[in-house]
C-alpha cells in the first residue's frame, strides 16, 4: 500500500480525531513513510528465523514460597488511620 492509498480523513474520523489541513498533510506524509518501511520489512528473508513472542527470553521471576514470620497484630495495626476491635476500618465504598 502505497503512502497515496491512505485514507487520513477516514482514519481521522474513525478516531474522533478534528484535523486540520496541515495535520492531514503530515500524518499522510508520517503515515505513508510508515508503510514504505512495512514494505522494506516484507523484502527480508526470515525462513531461517525462528518465531518468537518476546524480543528476549522471559524467566519466571518468583521467590519460592516460604513460610516466614509475619509482622506482629499490634504493629500492622500501629499505623492504621482508623482501628476498631483490632480490625482496621476502611472507608465503605459501595452504598
Amino acid at each position: 500500500m502505497a503512502g497515496t492509498d491512505f485514507d487520513v480523513k477516514y482514519v481521522a474520523h474513525l478516531a474522533r480525531l478534528a484535523l486540520t489541513p496541515e495535520e492531514e498533510k503530515m500524518l499522510g506524509t508520517q503515515l505513508g513513510n510508515i508503510l514504505g518501511f512495512i514494505e522494506q520489512l516484507k523484502a527480508v528473508n526470515v525462513s531461517q528465523v525462528e518465531p518468537t513472542a518476546h524480543a528476549v527470553p522471559t524467566v519466571n521471576v518468583t521467590r519460592p514460597d516460604v513460610v516466614q514470620p509475619s509482622l506482629a497484630h499490634e504493629a500492622a495495626l500501629r499505623n492504621a488511620p482508623r482501628q476498631a476491635g483490632g480490625l482496621f476500618v476502611v472507608p465503605k465504598i459501595v452504598e
